[in-house]
Formats: structure tokens, sequence, C-alpha cells
């Protein structure tokens, strides 16, 4: 009787490695997430363009005439919204249907490197936030008569805020077994940022000691860097926010190797 054969690799077979092998597999896993959405990928999309869009008209009826001042938190505080929900709430939530439908173990099981997995995550949730946070700017931008000034930091900008919330996301998505939890860590997420985060208003509308709470936070920061990059005069310190956004980010790199170390 013959024992079944078990599949190995061979001692003098060359383990695959390098930047080619690298930018292959990034390659394949961007088109295995594009491809997973191919069907809800464009109503993504187009669901994200008329929340930012709508967002930004739909506060504008709570006033007669918004300050132009005011105007500016929001329309710049929209945009922000429309990122970083994509990469802490959306992203998430995806990573939870995963796991419920059983392909979130089939993709651990690749022979990809797993940074490769990261980086696809955080291009396909650029591509679905991006159009979002472009409309939304330009909607604000005809409905309020704003005079933006964007600058060209509003690349490191944009890519930061949304680089450091897929992280974030990607973090406690992976970290946390169960997705109902996930999903109320999500539900929490909205909660937070929409009410009591100065994203689409300034600082000083808050008590103090929340003011001094989202000192400590990553909302608050992500809409500092964006709004520097499109306005004059209404955030100090943006090195500061650059830093602790920095921060959260490595953070969120080392809690994601530490999961990725649990299942090797």
């Amino acid at each position: 009787m013959t024992s079944p054969a078990v599949s190995t690799r061979s001692a003098s077979e060359p383990v695959r490695s390098g930047t080619a092998h690298w930018l292959r597999s990034y390659v394949m896993m961007t088109r295995w997430e594009l491809g997973s959405l191919r069907l809800l990928l464009p109503l993504i999309v187009a669901l994200q363009i008329v929340i930012g869009g709508g967002f930004a008209l739909g506060i504008g009826l709570f006033f007669d005439q918004m300050p132009a001042r005011n105007a500016l938190f929001l329309a710049t505080g929209v945009a922000v919204v429309t990122l970083i929900t994509v990469g802490m709430v959306l992203g998430p939530q995806l990573v939870g249907n995963q796991k419920v439908a059983g392909t979130y173990d089939f993709l651990w099981s690749l022979p990809v490197p797993r940074t490769t997995q990261a980086a696809a995550w955080l291009t396909v949730n650029s591509i679905i936030a991006i159009p979002g946070m472009v409309a939304a700017l330009v909607i604000a931008d005809w409905r309020y008569d704003l005079s933006l000034q964007v600058s060209p930091i509003i690349v490191p900008a944009v890519l930061l805020t949304i680089g450091t919330a897929t992280l974030i996301g990607y973090a406690f998505a992976h970290a946390i077994p169960k997705p109902m939890i996930t999903q109320m860590i999500t539900q929490l997420l909205i909660f937070t940022i929409l009410g009591f985060s100065p994203i689409n208003f300034p600082p000083e509308n808050l008590p103090d000691w929340l003011v001094a709470v989202n000192e400590w936070l990553p909302f608050q920061h992500m809409a500092a860097v964006v709004r520097a990059a499109l306005t004059e005069g209404l955030v100090d310190n943006v090195g500061g926010s650059y830093l602790i956004l920095g921060i959260y980010a490595a953070i969120s790199v080392m809690v994601s190797a530490w999961v990725i170390g649990r299942r090797h």
C-alpha cells in the first residue's frame, strides 16, 4: 500500500523573491481584488460620489447663509471623510465579507509576499475613494462659491490620508477574528468621525476636553494635511499632523505584521 503523495518544495527549488516577483504578485493581487468586486465596484464608486456630493449639499441646508470659513471647513472636510470611510469603514467590512464567504483563508494560502496583499488593498481603496473626494470638492466649490487653492502637496496629503486610513482599517480587520465585531467597530467609527471629530467644522466648536482628545486621534490630522493643501490660513502646524499620521501608519503596519506572523 503506497502512502499518499505529499506536495513539498524541493530543497533545490529556488525560492521566488526579488523585485520582479513582488511586482508580478502585486499585479496579480490587485487584479484579484478588482475581479472579486467586478460587479460591485462601479456601484461602490458611484455611491461614494453620491455620498460625497450629497453630504456637501445636504449640510448646507441647515444654514440660510453659510460663512465662508465654515464652507471651506465643510468642503474640505467632506472630501476627507470620503477617504477615511473607505479605508477605515468600507475596507474592513469587505474583509469581513471575505471571512464569511470563505475566500479569506484562500488569499492567505497564495504564494505571494504578504506586503503585496496590503499594497493591492491600498490601490483598490484609492480607486474607490478618490473619485468621491473629487466629486465632493467640485460640488462644494460650485455650491458655496469657494476659493480653493490647490497646491502640489495635495498628492502626498491624499496618499498619506488614504494610506493611513487603509492601514488602520487593514490592521483591525485582520486582527479581529469575528466579522460582527469588525462591523460594530466600523459603525462606531462613522459615529465618531461625523459627530465628534473636527473634520467638517472648526475645532473650537468642540469642548476643550474633546479638542484635547482629538489631538491624539488621527482624524483631525487627516483633515489638516488635506485642508492645508487646498486652502490657506485654516491650518497651523501641519508638520505635526504629518508626524502623527506617520506614527499611526507605522503602528498599523506593526499590528498587521504581527497578525501575519501568527498565521505562519
